[in-house]
């Protein structure tokens, strides 16, 4: 079949073809970043934690007085190692997905000229790195003596810490990071061990390349850490031992109130923490939808407006030869170009828009790949929604077709 006719014509409709192309760049652009968005999205909600989710819940206190934390710590460890189906209770500063408690920018001298990036510190008191399940791949465990340490800010002044295998290798890319050293302003660490994994406490914040960059600090119990509280049971029992732990609160913390809000199992924190992502991927998705459905629609009617005004046109082609297939593939090609053209405007939409959402909303660059299937997708619509209209083009017989005004 011959282009050139069909772009003769489709001068003709200057107007028309425009905007229909328009409709299609706007739909081509909104496609490639919802998809993004979406697939973004949905990577971070299935973000590995590193913990055992199915196992750990966390108690939060509010409202003592820090200078008794040490005593509040003694009583309300007690009261918890009382409570049935629980296999173990220590203090913990946050969880994943849990109340944010410790974030600070790093660096890799003493000076401070180096900077290593922003790291989430989990710090725990003896057993919480074991109740917690994460995985050393690297060095040891904290030992027992690591506990000791004291804390006079949100970390010790000096500490043997486990760092990610992820902020390692960004950190000391290619190099062995046990006994690497690293800054908070005054505060050294030196790394002991590293983990297979551990998400940062915002989660899915930051990016897949941030994610995990985490650090485990061990610490002595005291004013500041106290009144968060790491609880270990079996799966089957979690949310039972989790009842009884606030209800023991009132006996043996009378001088504490239970934030009922933070005091969760991990697994319900990380689908609360994750709601708001879920809400906005099903909501992207019917906008995706939507889109595409006045996208065919609109294809559907200006296929079916120029058929009606090329009935005369159709049946002259359909007497000189022309069969029921030649005018099948003329609209379905014609179609083609201007969904062609609309997805070449709607690559450099998808880009700009793109480049809007990395300044507003930290967002990746957007792959190739995502123009790749929106443009297969709208060519798709496309074909499928010109093909009534073609269908029906096609079956005009020549003698109605050259009589018609």
């Amino acid at each position: 079949m011959q282009i050139q006719p069909i772009l003769a014509a489709l001068r003709r409709h200057r107007l028309a073809t425009l905007l229909i192309a328009l409709e299609i760049a706007l739909a081509c652009a909104v496609l490639c970043n919802a998809s993004f968005l979406i697939a973004t999205r949905w990577q971070q909600a299935r973000v590995h934690s590193g913990v055992d989710e199915d196992s750990l819940a966390v108690l939060t206190l509010e409202g003592y007085d820090p200078a008794h934390a040490v005593d509040l710590n003694a009583r309300v460890l007690a009261g918890l190692r009382a409570i049935p189906g629980l296999e173990s209770a220590s203090v913990i500063n946050a969880v994943p997905f849990g109340q944010h408690a410790g974030t600070a920018g790093i660096t890799t001298d003493a000076a401070g000229q180096h900077f290593g990036g922003v790291v989430d510190f989990y710090v725990g008191g003896p057993g919480s790195f074991e109740a917690l399940g994460v995985k050393v791949v690297a060095g040891q465990a904290p030992p027992p003596e690591s506990y000791r340490q004291d804390m006079h800010s949100f970390v010790p002044d000096d500490a043997t810490v486990l760092v990610t295998r992820s902020l390692a290798d960004h950190l000391w890319p290619g190099a062995d990071p046990l006994g690497k050293e690293f800054w908070v302003s005054r505060f050294h660490f030196r790394v002991g061990g590293v983990l297979a994994h551990l998400v940062r406490q915002n989660g899915g914040e930051g990016g897949p390349a941030t994610v995990e960059w985490s650090v485990f600090v061990p610490a002595a119990p005291g004013k500041n850490l106290a009144g968060t509280y790491l609880l270990r049971a079996a799966p089957a029992q979690l949310p039972r031992v989790l009842r009884d732990a606030r209800a023991a609160m009132a006996k043996v913390a009378p001088d504490a109130v239970v934030d009922l809000a933070d005091s969760r199992t991990v697994g319900d924190l990380r689908e609360d923490y994750f709601r708001r992502d879920r809400t906005m991927s099903r909501l992207l998705l019917g906008v995706i939808c939507a889109l595409l459905l006045v996208t065919a629609l609109g294809i559907v009617g200006l296929a079916s407006f120029w058929v009606q005004q090329r009935r005369r046109q159709i049946g002259v082609r359909r007497a000189l030869g022309a069969t029921r297939g030649d005018i099948l593939r003329y609209f379905q090609t014609e179609n083609f170009l201007i969904v062609t053209l609309g997805v070449l405007l709607g690559t450099a939409g998808a880009y700009a828009m793109n480049l809007a959402l990395m300044q507003r909303f930290e967002l990746a660059h957007l792959p190739v790949g995502y123009l790749l299937v929106a443009a297969v997708v709208l060519w798709s619509l496309g074909q499928l929604a010109v093909l009534g209209p073609a269908l029906r083009a096609a079956a005009v017989p020549p003698v109605v077709a050259t009589r018609s005004v």
